[in-house]
């Protein structure tokens, strides 16, 4: 079962300045609940800090947690980004799950915390 406790963060080597970090994870796995097939999968996590910064071997280890859990696409991707919010509370987060086509069909998940602002969460602005 993904475990929250996993995660840890350190304090924002910039605090009062808006900036974007990008993870990307390429070898995300879990398991189809329905079939027991595996699902391989890309995690991106982009985020605009505002206190804390998740420190990436324990998300590496947070992710890997995944690997044998029976859960669908959808709640992957929330999971992480309630965890995520849980554990940094950003400014702004956006989490991209991209699976592998499986019978001709493949997926692309999105969820957000925060506020996006005027330039996407991509900016220094005072929105």
């Amino acid at each position: 079962m993904p475990d929250i406790k996993l995660l840890e963060c350190f304090p924002t080597p910039a605090p009062g300045r808006d900036f974007l970090i990008e993870h990307i994870s390429e070898e995300f796995t879990s398991t189809c609940p329905k079939t027991g097939h595996p699902d391989f999968g890309t995690v991106t996590v982009r985020f605009i800090p505002k206190d804390l910064c998740v420190e990436l071997k324990s998300l590496k280890l947070y992710f890997q947690s995944f690997r044998n859990e029976g859960i669908f696409y959808e709640a992957v991707t929330n999971k992480i980004c309630d965890d995520l919010a849980q554990v940094m509370d950003p400014k702004y987060m956006e989490i991209v799950t991209n699976w592998k086509g499986r019978g001709g069909i493949r997926s692309v998940i999105t969820a957000t915390y925060g506020e996006q602002g005027c330039c996407d969460g991509h900016c220094d602005c005072e929105d």
